[in-house]
């Protein structure tokens, strides 16, 4: 997506509300310790409404169970050819939740050699996937949005859109460090808004990104399609962070055993086979 601040866009006032709602300690000057920017943010959610409200249909279900204050870990799959799961959970965590929380990703490394986009996803939050990063926002009781599967999540093709691929163990580590509760959550959609047929990965190595995905349609512009986020009732790992690899691989496979249900029963929600009172997420 492109940078709010390089789009002359007013901040809608109901946006600069809600940012200045969000529970961080800003200073006197609008940046918080990890410096993130009330300005930027309001330019960005109010690029993100547009996306949000009118251009996607996005359906959003158990955001009860996103705690509104204290550490959280969101953990979910990837879908779509690009990170465009990250940005509609990220909305959705603003616009839903009351008071309104920043959720704080974990950046794909290559941004960060993109001269304008490096400090612009600081100033919104989204800082370099690092566990020493991941365990300074929780430790400041910050929600902190997860993606198992990384790059290979947003690089499966359409035919794969609702799978599950290999999860990193990193963040259940994190989580016990950090006494952190897992919110589980499904994203279900992504793989229909940007169709990807193939991914050029020679070409995305000479841009100095993972992949290219490519669509029917040439460009993996999104298409304006229903959305669907569903959130779990929180996990509470237990053990420890320092627990064997087998072990660990336990927890993992508990997430990833309920994530695949949480995406299974949108799927069956998306095609007309459940409804949204027959969800079970608690």
């Amino acid at each position: 997506m492109i940078p709010a601040s390089l789009i002359p866009l007013p901040t809608h006032p109901e946006v600069k509300r809600r940012v200045e709602a969000i529970e961080l300690p800003f200073s006197r000057h609008g940046v918080d310790p990890f410096g993130v920017d009330q300005n930027e943010l309001a330019r960005f959610f109010t690029l993100l409404r547009f996306f949000y409200y009118h251009y996607f249909t996005v359906n959003v279900f158990g955001v009860e169970h996103v705690p509104t204050r204290g550490r959280a870990m969101l953990v979910g799959n990837h879908s779509g050819g690009w990170a465009i799961d990250a940005v509609m959970v990220i909305a959705s965590m603003f616009f839903e939740l009351e008071p309104p929380r920043l959720a704080q990703g974990m950046a794909e490394k290559f941004l960060k050699k993109v001269p304008f986009l490096a400090s612009f996803t600081n100033s919104i939050g989204q800082m370099t996937g690092l566990p020493q990063h991941s365990v300074r926002l929780l430790e400041d009781d910050r929600l902190l949005l997860v993606f198992p599967e990384g790059a290979r999540g947003t690089a499966k093709l359409y035919h794969e859109r609702d799978s599950l691929v290999g999860f990193g163990t990193g963040f259940a580590r994190i989580a016990l460090q950090t006494n952190t509760p897992i919110i589980p959550f499904a994203f279900i959609g992504g793989g229909e808004a940007i169709p990807t047929v193939v991914n050029l990965y020679g070409v995305g190595k000479r841009l100095g990104i993972p992949y290219l995905p490519v669509t029917p349609y040439g460009v993996a512009w999104p298409l304006p399609v229903s959305l669907q986020i569903l959130y779990g009732a929180p996990i509470v790992l237990e053990g420890s962070a320092t627990d064997t690899d087998e072990a660990i691989g336990l927890q993992v496979d508990r997430v990833k055993r309920t994530i695949a249900d949480l995406i299974q029963q949108g799927r069956e929600l998306r095609q007309g086979r459940r409804s949204a009172s027959e969800l079970k997420l608690a």
